[in-house]
C-alpha cells in the first residue's frame, strides 16, 4: 500500500516547483519534505524526481503523480456520497493547465458559474497552448486546455473551438515601418512580437504568406502585456480577435492584412478516469465553450 503523505510530497515538490514551496504547502519544514521524498525513493526502490533548479519528476515519478491525481479527484467524489468522510478542511480545488490568451479572454466565462455552484477553487498553470499537454503528461494537472487533438494515454480529448487571431500593429508602426503598404517582406523586416520562444504563431503566419526563416522580435510573456505592447507601437502581433474588439473600434489597433486570419483550434484533455467533478467541468466546458469560441475547421 501507498503511504499517500508521500506522494502528497512528491506532488507539492513539482507542482510547486522546489522543496521549499512545496513545503509550505503541506506546513512542513524544508528538511522533512525532502525526507519524505527520500523515504518514498526508498520504498520504491528508485529516483522519482531529477533534482534541479526546478525538480522534475523522473518516468516513475510521473506515474505516480497521474496516480495522485486520480486519487485526488476520486476522493472527492467518495465524499459527496459520504459526507462523513469530508473534513471540511477546504473547498474542491482542480488543477488545470491552459495558454495566457484563452485566460485572458473566454475562459472565466465559460467556468465561472460552474465554480460558483459547485463550490471549486482553480489551480491554473499557464502554458503556451503549444506545450501545456506537457503537465497532463507529467501528471501535474488534472485537466487541459492546448492546441493538441491527441490525448495522452489514460487521457481524453474534446473539441472546444478555436481561437480568431489576427495580425495587428497600431497606426503608428504601420506608418513607420510600411509607407508604401504592408507586405511578406516588409514583415519580415518590421520588428515582431512573440509570446514566448515555443510560440510559433508569427512564424506559421509569415510561412502562409510565403515568407520561411528568420525574423526579429520581442519577447512578451503576458497576453495583456503583449497587447500594451503592440498598441504602444513597439512591433506587429498576432492577437485574439475577441481581446481588442475595443482597441480595433478606437482605431488604437489595424488589421495589417484584412480578412487573413489564423485560427487556433483549442482543445480540453483530461483523464479517463478522474471522478465525477472533472466529468462534470468537462460536460459544462463543452456546452459553453462553443459560444465563445470559433467553430475549428475540417479542412
Amino acid at each position: 500500500m501507498f503511504d499517500y503523505k508521500l506522494l502528497a510530497a512528491l506532488a507539492a515538490v513539482v507542482e510547486q516547483g522546489g522543496f521549499e514551496r512545496g513545503a509550505q504547502v503541506l506546513g512542513l519544514s524544508q528538511s522533512a519534505i525532502s525526507q519524505r521524498i527520500k523515504l518514498l525513493e526508498a520504498r520504491v526502490g528508485q529516483p522519482v524526481l531529477v533534482r534541479a533548479a526546478r525538480p522534475q519528476p523522473t518516468d516513475l515519478g510521473q506515474r505516480l503523480l497521474n496516480h495522485v491525481q486520480q486519487v485526488r479527484l476520486l476522493e472527492g467524489d467518495l465524499q459527496q456520497w459520504v459526507p462523513a468522510l469530508d473534513d471540511g478542511a477546504a473547498p474542491e480545488r482542480l488543477r488545470l493547465a491552459l495558454n495566457a490568451d484563452s485566460l485572458a479572454t473566454w475562459w472565466a466565462q465559460a467556468v465561472g458559474d460552474f465554480c460558483g455552484e459547485r463550490h471549486v477553487l482553480l489551480d491554473l498553470v499557464v502554458e503556451d497552448q503549444e506545450v501545456g499537454l506537457k503537465r497532463m503528461r507529467a501528471g501535474e494537472v488534472a485537466g487541459c486546455v492546448c492546441a493538441s487533438a491527441r490525448p495522452v494515454a489514460g487521457g481524453r480529448c474534446e473539441p472546444l473551438g478555436a481561437m480568431r487571431y489576427r495580425g495587428l500593429a497600431s497606426p503608428e508602426f504601420i506608418a513607420r515601418h510600411f509607407p508604401r503598404g504592408v507586405t511578406p517582406a516588409g514583415l519580415v523586416r518590421a520588428p515582431a512580437i512573440v509570446y514566448g520562444p515555443d510560440d510559433q504563431l508569427q512564424h506559421r503566419y509569415l510561412k502562409d504568406l510565403g515568407v520561411d526563416g528568420h525574423f526579429s522580435y520581442h519577447l512578451c510573456p503576458s497576453s495583456e502585456g503583449f497587447v500594451r505592447m503592440t498598441s504602444g507601437g513597439l512591433g506587429w502581433g498576432l492577437v485574439p480577435e475577441q481581446q481588442v474588439s475595443g482597441e480595433l473600434e478606437r482605431g488604437e489597433l489595424v488589421d495589417m492584412l484584412p480578412g487573413r486570419v489564423i485560427d487556433v483550434p483549442l482543445y480540453w484533455h483530461h483523464w479517463r478516469n478522474g471522478g465525477e467533478l472533472l466529468a462534470a467541468l468537462t460536460r459544462h466546458l463543452l456546452a459553453k465553450a462553443p459560444g465563445l469560441l470559433v467553430p475549428i475547421s475540417r479542412e
